[in-house]
């Protein structure tokens, strides 16, 4: 049998890409400072896993409504109310595995083949695939270092004004994998722009924690926005519950009752035990929340500050997420690699024992070229081990030149343009 144009052709989320290699390479005996994937290092916050623990005795292993049980979707609502000024009721939100999920279900409840949307690049690499699943079109336009990472208000009437069939716009906000944020302002003016127009927006914000400077807005807390919006929320980095697997979406009760059967006809719910992990999360483990969340900065502080002591590494320091994304344009030019090639230099070529997982740039994009993505998911004492590394790694030429031959598909072939 022959899969499907779409199935042939999809690629996977690169970061587990490179999390399978540093695993095998750790299996092997090295020694590797995991900086590739977006994990919380940190344990689930003790409520959420002393509930979950509670559910499981309890038996609460059974089916449950596919919207969510209500204690739980009673919760997220007062949650982003109280937090976001999001007007939301129990019956605006829809419980789903992570908030991954809730791209391909607004895609699905909003897309027809040919639509256009719009997508800030670097983006989010599970973004396309989810919108060519409707045959849809991403519309690419870049985020700038010069401009803070932060969306454009010209770039979107630019895709309303030009696209033939402009249909919705991704916003992420805290955004991965800059760290950029929209701020008030931003959000407020994209929200007057489509007020009212058929252009739906989805509105992902799992990093809604993590804002080091202000404090996180949403799109849906603007007026009328909850009826053209969706709202993903996830506990996998606020609460370190990734492997639960649990997140909610927000929007209208229209668009909430269409997600819901996309839920029912699909996933049929989310364990029942795993929402009264979160419920448990939401109502008692705000001030664990927070003390994590300090020592997320602390670590992004932390490698940013070396980073940017470091010939030709140029960064921002990020305003949000547990992300670093430095320029390293210039020093690719000088080697002759790419950047994603230099990440992986750092992971497999650039010494027998030691090596740092990272990603380059353009596993988010083209837009993403010439930088690296480091998350901050390790150990203080492992973040200075991986500064300490890089210059050492980058001053051993032959070896480089020798990876490079037998790596040429990482060679540089036009150089980078320098901003």
């Amino acid at each position: 049998m022959q899969l499907s144009d779409f199935a042939r052709t999809l690629e996977a989320e690169s970061a587990f890409t490179v999390l399978g290699i540093a695993k095998e390479l750790i299996n092997a005996g090295k020694d590797i400072v995991e900086l590739e994937i977006g994990d919380s290092p940190f344990d689930s916050t003790a409520t959420a896993r002393k509930t979950g623990i509670e559910a499981i005795e309890a038996n609460h292993s059974h089916y449950c409504a596919s919207p969510g049980i209500p204690e739980f979707r009673k919760a997220a609502a007062e949650f982003v109310k109280t937090e976001f000024n999001v007007p939301a009721k129990a019956e605006n939100i829809v419980a789903g595995p992570g908030a991954k999920i809730f791209e391909q279900y607004f895609c699905e409840a909003f897309l027809n083949p040919g639509d256009g949307v719009l997508v800030f690049s670097p983006y989010f690499p599970t973004y396309v695939p989810n919108i060519e699943r409707r045959g849809g079109r991403p519309v690419l336009t870049p985020l700038r270092q010069s401009e803070q990472f932060r969306p454009s208000l010209a770039d979107i009437e630019r895709f309303l004004a030009d696209d033939p069939s402009p249909k919705a716009i991704f916003l992420n906000s805290p955004q991965n994998p800059t760290g950029g944020v929209a701020t008030a302002q931003d959000l407020k003016a994209i929200a007057d722009l489509v007020r009212g127009q058929e252009i739906a927006i989805f509105s992902d914000e799992p990093y809604c924690h993590m804002i080091w400077e202000g404090s996180h807005h949403s799109i849906l807390s603007e007026p009328g926005m909850m009826e053209q919006s969706v709202g993903a929320y996830t506990f996998s980095k606020s609460y370190s519950m990734s492997g639960w697997r649990l997140g909610f979406v927000v929007s209208s009760i229209e668009i909430a009752d269409a997600i819901t059967k996309m839920i029912n006809t699909t996933l049929s719910c989310t364990p029942p035990l795993v929402q009264l992990a979160g419920t448990a999360a939401l109502g008692s483990d705000v001030k664990e929340r927070q003390e994590v969340m300090e020592q997320f900065h602390e670590k992004v502080t932390l490698l940013t500050n070396g980073l940017n002591k470091l010939s030709g590494f140029n960064l921002l320091p990020p305003k949000a997420t547990f992300y670093v994304f430095p320029n390293v344009k210039e020093l690719c030019n000088n080697i002759g690699i790419t950047s994603h090639g230099l990440a992986m230099y750092l992971l497999e070529g650039a010494d027998d024992d030691f090596g740092i997982a990272c990603l380059g740039g353009e596993c988010f994009g083209e837009a993403g070229e010439g930088f690296l993505r480091f998350s901050c998911a390790e150990p203080n004492d492992r973040l200075k081990l991986a500064l300490d590394f890089i210059p050492i790694a980058l001053s051993r030429k032959d070896r480089l030149a020798k990876w490079l031959e037998k790596n040429p598909h990482y060679r540089l072939t036009r150089m980078y343009a320098i901003d």
